[in-house]
């Protein structure tokens, strides 16, 4: 069964909440949330995204927002604890989401692989 996500493990700002809201509302209803996730990101360390889920699986914490919800599995959620997502519009056709507060990762890698999985 998954687990409600509590404040502490993650946030959403009012523009995030808002302009999710206005996702929700345009997608179809077998949507259940939206899944956030990592990816390797070589020797500059994690990324960070954001995908429509119709699923919720047994491994994942749910935050319970206002019209949606917000899906994170337990391993990427090692990852985001703490972060805050926003949503920056500049009105000049950018616009995009933001991970505010994400921890520092250490052994990043060097610049010239490109692999993050240690250089020789």
């Amino acid at each position: 069964m998954s687990a409600a996500l509590t404040d502490a493990e993650l946030t959403l700002t009012a523009p995030a909440q808002a302009k999710m809201q206005e996702l929700f509302s345009q997608v179809d209803a077998t949507v259940q949330g939206v899944r956030v996730f990592a990816s390797p990101g070589g020797c500059s360390g994690v990324s960070f995204g954001m995908t429509f889920t119709d699923a919720i699986n047994d491994n994942d914490g749910v935050l319970e927002c206002d019209g949606f919800k917000v899906v994170v599995d337990d391993g990427t959620l090692e990852y985001l604890r703490g972060v805050e997502i926003d949503f920056s519009d500049d009105g000049e056709g950018t616009a995009t989401f933001v991970f505010n507060n994400l921890p520092q990762v250490q052994g990043g890698g060097c610049s010239s692989c490109g692999s993050g999985s240690g250089c020789s």
